[in-house]
């Protein structure tokens, strides 16, 4: 069944494809108004706007966290409009997210949170501690295991909610504002870690306003003003 799903979305031509959505919250006026976009398997983009444009809410729009007021949705080549509780957790298990408040258990180890999604599927520590010590070495967190989070600096949670993400091997993964909470200098090596993570296979989406970072790669912008979005390639 996995396999038929990817089939799909290659023959489709993307993971996610958004056709005029738009989004209203109650009989309030639309805060996302006739959205078009796709994102490619193994692609790399930017999703940028001012603060308050509405990048979080396209988000969790993309992770079915909401539901749009009209328009399709597709998801790795299906109308989630047409799938069951039980496809639709399936589907959120292929992507990953890093939220800008990190989302860490402060009373688990970095190891424990990062192997969390792992352990909540039921799997033996057995089968994944290895992948887990090699993931946060990866990220520059190997001597930092088996610290929890309120003693770690604010670049190292965001360097564990990136490893916890990639835990699943998402097919795609999707950042709101990663380098929102640390220096310039960890923000490039960040952005590094995003590239590597694409050169593996994996889409990348992230949200952003930090134009001197999307300055340092090159790749298509996702740009949301006015709760319209234009892509400028």
């Amino acid at each position: 069944m996995a396999a038929e799903i990817r089939n799909a979305a290659r023959r489709d031509g993307g993971l996610v494809r958004f056709e005029n959505v738009g989004l209203r919250y109650g009989m309030g006026p639309e805060v996302l108004k006739d959205i078009n976009f796709s994102i490619a398997p193994r692609s790399f983009q930017y999703l940028t706007g001012p603060s308050g444009a509405g990048k979080t809410t396209l988000i969790r729009l993309v992770l079915m966290a909401l539901k749009p007021t009209r328009g399709l949705v597709n998801l790795f080549g299906q109308d989630v409009s047409r799938l069951d509780a039980t496809t639709l957790t399936g589907f959120r298990r292929r992507m990953g997210v890093v939220f800008q408040d990190f989302r860490l258990l402060d009373h688990l180890t970095l190891y424990e949170n990062v192997a969390l999604p792992l352990r909540v599927l039921g799997k033996e520590e057995t089968s994944y501690r290895a992948e887990v010590v090699e993931l946060l070495r990866w990220v520059g967190l190997g001597e930092r295991m088996h610290a929890v989070p309120p003693v770690l600096s604010g670049g190292e949670k965001q360097r564990a909610a990136i490893a916890r993400a990639l835990i699943s091997r998402p097919e795609l993964l999707l950042a709101d504002e990663p380098t929102g909470n640390v220096d310039p200098g960890l923000g490039r090596r960040l952005l590094r870690l995003f590239m590597e993570l694409q050169s593996l296979g994996t889409a990348v989406v992230i949200a952003t306003h930090d134009l001197a970072l999307m300055e340092l790669y090159d790749a298509p912008r996702l740009v949301l003003v006015d709760g319209h979005l234009h892509v400028d390639a």
